[in-house]
């Protein structure tokens, strides 16, 4: 049975915003349930199945991991270590003090992780938050997770006049990986911070524009407070929940094993490279193969401190050696049941190990939550994350692809804001009525903003122009974003339901 942390927190943790009603609670006892369901049922989710994981499997033929399969991933995962942190009976009344850790929770919590992303991954992501800060004056600029929580808490529906899915508080604040918003909130921002929580430092190329990561933007920000109400007091401001904390950890978790599997499937992870790096580096660290990985490590060391050790790190690096290299990239992905097998058997036998990694802090430090990897496990997932990053997504032919995807997203923002400015004249074309209606919600929360002296009246009209074609834009899939840049510039004759969104 799952902890509870007092008598007063359960009506707290399942209490729903204002106005939020119960539809679909007969068909689950627990609230949290209620919320797993309403966001499996959602379109924003279904909508995933079309987003790019690292590269887009669009008609390639490629069986790839996308932001649906991730993210269920995501959710079997962060239930697993929920489930096994509960049946140990010291962890499990560590979390009670801590606000509770629900399975159902968790798993809801990963689900709705990445309901944000916009189309083409990491790549679209960092696109449009540069083309919504420096080209549509949005001071918030985009961030996948604060686009994830404004999906479920405004943009989604739920139910006759009512805005976003009406999701529990636990479940609201379990989506919180970075609980702040881009500037501002909480007070010392931490941005400012000489040792920010991770994800909270400034962007490395606009170092005034706040966080490079932060979970709520500024007309979601009640919500967010809200959320975490009841968590006053038990984690500081800029601390994960429990909850969030699971889901974070069962992200990187799969992160760090299942892209390793795609690209060794698709002939892409190569023995003899990755052999070499590690290889060179366990030889001599100091020039040629292994400097790469050497500059990892002088990175954890500084920047992690509190946990980082040289011979767990040394460790690290022999066990992926030993298991990816001299293992599962021995032999090369032929289709066949016995590869389809050593994939298996790979990712079940570090899944495991990963999740057996997990524990509970009880006075984490601040680039910690207080659930996380152990510190053998912790250097292990940054080895194999160093794998994925060194010999997939720094590779020219994938960087050409992704310059094309950065002028699609270019293309749409640019026409959409166009089509917008010329809806008030009689010449211009109806709108889709979508992007109508997000350019009406957001006008309505930035007058609402502009009446509490927040932003300036006249900025109303170009905030929410701007904040509906972010909104439109981060709900297509890859596939509509190229089709729908062709309807605008005339490269196809389709019509306009083609390239719908949601």
């Amino acid at each position: 049975m799952t902890a509870l942390p007092s008598p007063t927190v359960p009506a707290a943790r399942a209490a729903r915003a204002p106005g939020a009603d119960e539809s679909g609670a007969g068909l689950a006892r627990s609230p949290f349930r209620v919320d797993r369901d309403r966001i499996a049922a959602s379109p924003f989710f279904a909508r995933l199945a079309g987003v790019t994981q690292v590269v887009s499997p669009n008609g390639s033929g490629l069986l790839l991991h996308n932001r649906l399969t991730h993210s269920l991933q995501v959710a079997q995962v962060a239930r697993a270590i929920a489930e096994r942190l509960d049946d140990d009976p010291v962890a499990a009344q560590q979390i009670a003090r801590l606000g509770g850790c629900d399975p159902d929770v968790v798993e809801a919590a990963a689900l709705a992780h990445d309901l944000g992303h916009p189309p083409f991954g990491h790549l679209g992501e960092q696109v449009l938050d540069r083309l919504a800060r420096e080209r549509l004056g949005l001071t918030d600029g985009f961030e996948g997770n604060a686009q994830s929580f404004r999906i479920i808490t405004t943009i989604d529906l739920h139910g006759p006049g009512r805005e976003g899915l009406g999701l529990t508080a636990a479940v609201r604040a379990a989506v919180l990986k970075y609980p702040w918003a881009r500037r501002g909130y909480p007070d010392p921002h931490p941005s400012t911070a000489p040792l920010p929580p991770r994800g909270g430092g400034p962007l490395p190329d606009a170092p005034h524009a706040g966080s490079a990561k932060f979970s709520a933007y500024r007309t979601e920000l009640g919500e967010l407070i809200a959320s975490r109400a009841s968590f006053d007091g038990v984690v500081a401001p800029w601390q994960q929940t429990v909850e969030a904390a699971v889901m974070d950890t069962a992200d990187d978790i799969a992160y760090a094993i299942h892209d390793v599997e795609d690209f060794h499937r698709v002939g892409i992870l190569q023995q003899a490279g990755v052999s070499a790096e590690l290889s060179g580096w366990e030889r001599s660290p100091a020039a040629g193969p292994g400097s790469s990985l050497e500059r990892l490590r002088i990175r954890m060391r500084e920047r992690d401190s509190w946990i980082f050790d040289d011979e767990a790190f040394r460790g690290a690096v022999a066990r992926v050696r030993a298991e990816l290299v001299d293992g599962l990239l021995s032999i090369p992905f032929d289709g066949s049941m016995a590869a389809e097998r050593a994939v298996a058997e790979f990712s079940a036998r570090w899944t495991s190990r990963l999740v057996a990694g997990v524990h509970v802090l009880t006075d984490p430090p601040v680039r910690a939550a207080h659930v996380a990897l152990r510190t053998e496990q912790w250097h292990e997932v940054a080895v194999l994350k160093f794998v994925h990053q060194q010999f997939v997504l720094r590779r020219a032919d994938l960087a050409s692809v992704q310059r094309g995807q950065a002028t699609i997203m270019t293309g749409l923002v640019g026409g959409l804001h166009e089509w917008l400015a010329d809806a008030g004249t009689e010449s211009a074309p109806s709108l889709p009525p979508r992007l109508h209606d997000l350019v009406e919600l957001a006008r309505g929360e930035y007058t609402a903003l502009a009446d509490e002296g927040v932003v300036e009246q006249r900025q109303v009209g170009d905030l929410a122009r701007g904040r509906a074609v972010v909104d439109y834009v981060a709900s297509l899939t890859d596939a509509q974003a190229g089709a729908l840049l062709d309807v605008l510039t005339g490269r196809s004759a389709r019509l306009w339901t083609d390239a719908m969104a949601l």
